[in-house]
């Protein structure tokens, strides 16, 4: 049967990037804020009436609402904590706030949510720089009350992804972590979002997920509803509203026959990371929770390279105890035994905040109080931590490395203070690992020209390459208006690649690289020229990468190093590496973005 004319009229084709590849087809899950979903649009003066009864219903609403909640905070914890939400109900029947955004309606021509956001942000800046304690902390709830009220102008549904009863595909302004290590994996089938880029936190998120992503859609997230049937292809990037039945059928076929290919590459599972002349290299696999090691097996990784170990605290209300970390890390340890388990220690900041703890709101938090320096500035939470990785290094197979180190004083710093965890453990009789391997992330171009003044102080290097790019040519990673800058293959970071390997080895001592550049099928002849001993990868990707090995010669490897160092331009390395994989592995340019 033919598609409607009412489908054909919905039906839109919107272009992002593919940061995850698969086509998947479902409903959509809108996760969003209701500042993302605040549309700005003009008013005429007839429509203001319309605009205040709007306003007028949603206040009604929203008290009803902290009224509600009030209760039954008053039944479940008692009197005095459902009094904190008497501020919230003040903010509702302030009537200079309700009256300046009618007067505001007149003045601006807007709608009424764009007025309201507008007012709110004016209220609470100016209670955020007064002295009194008590008056800045309104501006809290000022925000949070404006959120219920623009939640009940949208008519925004409440259903949340736990009560979902069919896998969706979720569309989001942009997934923050604290949203990421809350995620139903079994009922999130794709992701779609306005912001991003192929090394956003969203991109690395769906490819360890193993689902179909496409990012930097700008405006997907005020296109869309809960419940809206879509498509995307994390290969090529594209997104389609309703899809005609033409445009089913012919992904249809494009899915499958990537399916086929990747249920070809499940024969590698057993099978060594060795190219065919018999160089070896380490495919490991990065992970977020211990449940990810199943993954590692599954796609045939070899222990963990990187355990982002933050995503243990973003996932809950308090901090986690040392017990319950040694119990997380000694389980990671001894699932993967005796293949390596590193654990990275907390690398928060960025785009990663604790609800826990009042971190300072900062201009470029990417390059501020984030990873190793919060760490430093936080000991009681870092010692913590270290004395949890300790105790799980009683399995010989644990290391640790310290994220985003820029100088030699930060990467001492850290080395005292594991030394102190050692002598605390020692006096209170508790075993562990006393050569435990530490290693560094280079992660910034001051690290990566560093490397031999860290060399004599760890036992390996990981390149963070990530972050080193973003850093290195000033781009930043989540912004996808620049994304077409984000260059790994730039000879820059080329060179600072092999400038840390070539001093790595230099020291006896060896280096991985767990960036998403380790992910890259196409990269990967290029890395094992430059010398990278280990890969850690999002275990999705191992079996592509394993395919790449196996099938190149480490000469080739060599040859390609050699000719693109000598490269002007990124692009032109880019190029030759994609000539070496169609020479070799020619079913992996079906399946890679």
């Amino acid at each position: 049967m033919p598609d409607t004319e009412e489908q054909k009229q919905k039906n839109i084709q919107l272009q992002g990037i593919g940061v995850s590849s698969g086509v998947v087809t479902g409903p959509v899950f809108l996760l969003t804020t209701e500042e993302d979903r605040v549309v700005e649009r003009s008013i005429t003066e007839d429509e203001i009436a319309r605009e205040v009864a709007r306003f007028e219903d949603a206040l009604i609403e929203t008290r009803s609402q902290i009224h509600e909640i009030q209760e039954q905070v008053r039944e479940a914890v008692g009197p005095e904590s459902a009094n904190i939400f008497d501020a919230h109900l003040l903010v509702v029947d302030d009537r200079a706030l309700v009256d300046e955004v009618i007067r505001g309606l007149s003045v601006h021509r807007k709608n009424v949510e764009t007025v309201l956001r507008l007012v709110a942000d004016h209220y609470t800046q100016a209670l955020l720089k007064v002295k009194d304690d008590y008056l800045r902390e309104r501006a809290v709830d000022v925000r949070d009350v404006t959120r219920r009220i623009l939640r009940n102008l949208s008519g925004a549904s409440t259903t949340t992804m736990t009560q979902l009863e069919e896998p969706h595909i979720l569309v989001t302004n942009d997934l923050a972590p604290s949203d990421t290590a809350l995620l139903d994996k079994e009922k999130i089938i794709g992701f779609a979002s306005d912001l991003g880029s192929p090394t956003s936190h969203t991109a690395i998120m769906a490819r360890a997920m193993g689902i179909p992503a496409v990012v930097g859609l700008h405006d997907i997230s005020v296109r869309v509803s809960t419940g809206d049937e879509i498509l995307i292809d994390g290969n090529t990037g594209v997104l389609i509203i309703h899809p005609t039945r033409e445009q089913l059928e012919r992904y249809g076929k494009v899915e499958e026959s990537r399916r086929t290919i990747r249920s070809s590459l499940t024969r590698l599972q057993g099978e060594p990371a060795e190219t065919v002349d018999g160089y070896h290299v380490l495919l490991s696999c990065n992970i977020e929770m211990p449940d990810d090691v199943e993954a590692i097996k599954e796609n045939g990784g070899t222990g963990v390279g990187l355990f982002r170990t933050e995503y243990l605290y973003l996932s809950r209300k308090s901090l986690p105890t040392e017990d319950e970390q040694a119990d997380i890390y000694a389980e990671v340890a001894s699932k993967t035994d005796p293949d390596p388990a590193v654990i990275r220690t907390l690398d928060l900041g960025g785009d990663k905040f604790l609800s826990q703890l009042k971190m300072p709101a900062e201009i470029n938090p990417f390059m501020g109080w984030r990873a190793i320096r919060f760490c430093l500035a936080q000991p009681d939470i870092f010692k913590t931590q270290l004395r949890a990785i300790l105790r799980a290094s009683k399995h010989r197979n644990v290391k640790l490395m310290y994220p985003m180190v820029s100088n030699l004083d930060e990467l001492l710093q850290a080395n005292a203070l594991l030394e102190e965890c050692k002598t605390e453990l020692r006096e209170q009789g508790v075993a562990f690992n006393e050569n435990i391997d530490v290693g560094v992330m280079i992660e910034v171009p001051s690290a990566a020209l560093s490397v031999h003044l860290f060399a004599p102080h760890v036992s390996f290097f990981s390149l963070g390459t990530n972050d080193l790019v973003q850093y290195t040519l000033a781009v930043d990673r989540v912004n996808e208006r620049i994304a077409y800058l984000y260059e790994p293959t730039h000879p820059a970071i080329l060179r600072l690649i092999k400038n840390t390997i070539d001093v790595g080895h230099e020291h006896g001592i060896w280096t991985g690289i767990c960036g998403e550049m380790a992910g890259n099928p196409l990269m990967v002849p290029l890395l094992i020229g430059l010398g990278v001993d280990e890969f850690s990868v999002s275990p999705s990707m191992v079996p592509m990468v394993k395919d790449v090995v196996r099938k190149l010669k480490y000469t080739q490897a060599e040859e390609l190093a050699e000719q693109v160092l000598q490269s002007e331009t990124g692009t032109h390395v880019m190029d030759a590496c994609r000539d070496l994989v169609r020479t070799i592995a020619p079913e992996i340019l079906e399946l890679v973005s």
